[in-house]
């Protein structure tokens, strides 16, 4: 507290009581009287974090869930939710102190530990690759072999947009994609349909809500699931430096606690990802959200059930950003994952793997 909110309670009492007496004595006393609001405000008040996450993306619902259910205050938490404009741009606001938890890309964490910045993933926020080729209605595109010889509108690199079709074309269709004549056109965000609307593109790689915004604009069609053909991976997590969570471990768990219960709700009722989402989106049609229910959920681990990142995970990611140039090196789960808090929440609030 303030040393203003301390004078304010110490001037009530007695000269010669310590300020710690008078703390006490009137913390008794406003209890008693019923008068106790505003001081058990300040002994009682939420601890404030800023999450700095990389774009605003219907993606990370888990997090937009937990702020619109009021679960972040539940858990003793005062969170804001700020959008950093880039997959990197999270890691230079936790190093700088301006933020305490970062949302993005899993491998932006491990470039910042290459460099020296020392971070922890503590919670899963996207499962499972949650991005989809879209073309045109007569698109014969059906397998990543399609692929070949065509030209996929993304955004910039390092983008996900990017790094995704390329892994998948090296690990699963086993080819090069510039020796298969594959061509990527880097656009800034929201433009990628549009370049296969106008034909300057055969496909884009895109996020929700442009897949399902496509469908109702342009007429495009979901081709391609990349969550389907990847599986289960910590495609996007929470992290912070190891220096907050070893200074600040209830903030975490709190975290973990309100992030296990929000993917919770969200798998046992479906109107909870709908609503969330037209409060956090409300220039989108319902329609549009509806629509891209079915994508988000139709994998079964786009959207977690749980935080918990496993070993498992964290290698499919790492052989996903490394294959697709996002990171400078793996790093080992031991190194980089901090599990416990997650399974501490996902014990007491959330859902079973």
């Amino acid at each position: 507290m303030e040393n203003g909110k301390h004078s304010n309670i110490v001037g009530l009492f007695p000269k010669g009581m310590s300020r710690r007496q008078a703390l006490k004595t009137g913390a008794g006393i406003f209890i008693v009287g019923g008068l106790n609001t505003s001081f058990l405000r300040y002994a009682n008040a939420a601890t404030p974090a800023i999450v700095s996450e990389a774009i605003h993306l219907g993606m990370y619902v888990s997090l937009y869930t937990a702020r619109q259910k009021k679960l972040f205050e539940k858990h003793g938490l005062d969170v804001g939710i700020k959008s950093a404009g880039g997959v990197a741009l999270p890691v230079p606001v936790l190093l700088s102190g301006r933020g305490q938890f970062g949302v993005t890309a899993a491998g932006m964490s491990v470039n910042a530990n290459h460099a020296g910045g020392k971070m922890k993933n503590i919670a899963k926020i996207v499962g499972g690759v949650a991005m989809w080729a879209v073309a045109k209605p007569d698109s014969t595109i059906k397998d990543v072999e399609d692929f070949k010889g065509k030209t996929i509108a993304t955004l910039k690199f390092p983008s996900s947009t990017i790094q995704t079709p390329t892994f998948t074309m090296k690990k699963y269709g086993g080819f090069e994609p510039k020796s298969a004549g594959v061509k990527f056109l880097q656009l800034p965000f929201g433009a990628q349909t549009a370049a296969v609307q106008d034909g300057r593109a055969d496909m884009a790689t895109v996020f929700e809500w442009d897949a399902s915004i496509s469908k109702k604009q342009f007429g495009l069609k979901v081709v391609y699931s990349f969550a389907d053909v990847i599986g289960p991976l910590s495609w996007t997590t929470a992290f912070v430096t190891e220096e907050y969570m070893n200074k600040n471990p209830e903030a975490i768990q709190g975290f973990c606690n309100a992030i296990a219960e929000a993917q919770k709700m969200l798998h046992q009722d479906p109107e909870v990802f709908v609503e969330v989402s037209k409060a956090e989106f409300p220039k989108l049609d319902e329609s549009v959200i509806r629509d891209a229910t079915a994508n988000f959920f139709g994998s079964k681990i786009v959207v977690p059930r749980n935080p918990t990142i496993s070993e498992a995970e964290w290698d499919t990611d790492m052989e996903l950003e490394h294959a697709g140039g996002a990171i400078k090196g793996k790093l080992p789960y031991a190194e980089m994952v901090e599990n416990s808090f997650a399974e501490k929440a996902t014990k007491k609030y959330g859902l079973a793997s």
